[in-house]
């Protein structure tokens, strides 16, 4: 089993190599990719260092799968080039996300729809993914008519960049900005480029890719995505309308029963789901579930989730061992 990571140096490359060791994912051959400035240089995997190598000698290794987590425009270059030599890859970037010709996958939603000829496999985005988790088995028992989602996402969800641009605000250092504005002590409605509509690219990504994933176009979705001076983990708060009448303890019960999902809903005791709560986790944190009393069949949740891992790498390994266990790789 010759295993890939493209991107092993980023913030998304190095968790996924660091739950490939957690995971005990079976590898015979680990074989990292980065840039070309990090080629030939080493990283530590399983206490062993291990040589990063370029993406044609990635190819030509002949890989079993590849993780993409390099970024959209690497991914359209590369993937196919990789998927011809017979490996299969899991892209982490938007690139193949709603290509029909592409599976968009959650595992605990719809790894069944895979087979040995899907050679690009899509991961969601990261905001996607802890939305849908939640969302799905509810759709399956009541039907999902509406969704109405506010992001609060973390900075980490940007890059490395994006961090340390934090990181010199809060110490009084000059430093380069990758956002238009300052994130310390501020929130900033303005995850990724702004579209012709009016919406951001991020939030379009959620409207778009949840359809895909729940395989029904007529869920209507709208979000507004924030960036908030956290340093890891996503939030959201979700207004959901439902086809069908629903007890909010039939809710708690369902999600509770469902894989992948922890509720953290105990108001009481101040029981709530936050990014602290899910850092380095890899279940989708649920809470604050509540019957909206403006709207029939309607209901409040908030998720959280850790970005880097449900939202991207650990996504991306569960697809991959689901592949080994079903020998399509």
């Amino acid at each position: 089993m010759k295993v890939a990571v493209v991107g092993a140096t980023g913030m998304v490359g190095r968790v996924m190599l660091q739950l490939l060791e957690e995971r005990n994912f079976k590898i015979d051959e680990l074989i990292p990719v980065a840039s070309k400035k990090s080629v030939g240089k080493t990283i530590v995997f399983k206490g062993q260092n291990v040589v990063i190598k370029s993406m044609q000698a990635a190819i030509d290794s002949k890989c079993n799968v590849a993780l993409f987590s390099a970024g959209g425009d690497i991914s359209l270059n590369w993937a196919p080039k990789f998927a011809a030599s017979g490996t299969t890859v899991i892209d982490n970037s938007s690139a193949f996300r709603m290509n029909p010709v592409n599976k968009l996958v959650v595992p605990e939603i719809n790894a069944s729809e895979l087979t040995k000829e899907d050679k690009i496999i899509a991961n969601p985005n990261c905001s996607t993914i802890q939305m849908v988790m939640a969302l799905a088995p509810i759709h399956k028992k009541y039907g999902v008519k509406r969704v109405v989602v506010s992001t609060y996402q973390s900075i980490s969800g940007t890059g490395k960049a994006a961090v340390e641009q934090m990181n010199n605000e809060r110490n009084g250092v000059e430093g380069d900005m990758v956002y238009p504005h300052k994130i310390d002590m501020n929130c900033l409605p303005h995850c990724d480029v702004f579209m012709d509509n009016g919406y951001t690219k991020e939030e379009m990504k959620i409207m778009n890719e949840t359809k895909k994933i729940l395989s029904d176009d007529s869920i209507k979705v709208t979000a507004t995505a924030v960036r908030v001076p956290v340093s890891g983990g996503h939030s959201e708060s979700v207004n959901v309308t439902l086809n069908s009448a629903f007890e909010v303890d039939e809710i708690r019960y369902l999600l509770s029963h469902t894989e992948g999902i922890t509720v953290s809903d105990d108001i009481k005791n101040n029981v709530y789901p936050t990014p602290l709560t899910a850092h380095q986790k890899d279940d989708v944190f649920v809470g604050r579930i509540r019957r909206d009393d403006t709207l029939d069949n309607s209901l409040n949740m908030w998720i959280v989730a850790d970005n880097l891992r449900k939202g991207a790498a650990t996504n991306a390994i569960q697809i991959a061992e689901y592949l080994v266990a079903k020998n399509m790789v």
